[in-house]
């Protein structure tokens, strides 16, 4: 990728979990080793249908306002480590759904970063990338291990 071409983007989908922390720190890093950029995904769970309009419109303006709160806290921390600003996408929808519909809109993604639960199931999108839609999805997908410690982050970013 030339000067003039777009840049190598790692997607991190971010939620409150302590290893999309480590996912964005580890794609944070690989970024500015390869001159990349960071694009922060964050989703907005569709709510269970509450019979009474405004009801359910509050509960969900109140989860966009709890993940818009979680990003800045990810991001902020990110900034703040490496002077690297990533780029913050918000999108309400099925998560896995909207993770494949996001990176087939954009071609400059090189890696799809996911963080894995250090204990138990990995998570529901890292299950589900490497399950039925592994060979789908139009760019590599990154899992990182959420038990990593900083120094072996480091090494292998």
């Amino acid at each position: 990728m030339g000067e003039s071409g777009p840049k190598r983007t790692y997607l991190v989908v971010i939620d409150d979990s302590a290893e999309a922390r480590v996912a964005l720190r580890f794609a944070a890093r690989r970024a500015i080793k390869t001159g990349g950029l960071v694009e922060v995904l964050a989703i907005v769970e569709p709510q269970d249908f509450v019979q009474w309009g405004g009801v359910q419109a509050a509960m969900e303006e109140e989860q966009t306002l709890r993940i818009e709160g979680i990003v800045s806290g990810a991001v902020g921390e990110i900034m703040d480590e490496s002077g690297l600003k990533p780029s913050i996408v918000i999108r309400s929808g099925e998560p896995a759904k909207v993770v494949r519909e996001y990176v087939g809109e954009r071609t400059e993604v090189a890696a799809l970063v996911l963080g894995a639960a250090p204990a138990g199931s990995p998570g529901p999108l890292v299950a589900h990338f490497t399950g039925n839609d592994a060979g789908k999805v139009p760019c590599p997908i990154m899992i990182i291990p959420g038990s990593l410690s900083e120094e072996r982050l480091e090494q292998l970013s």
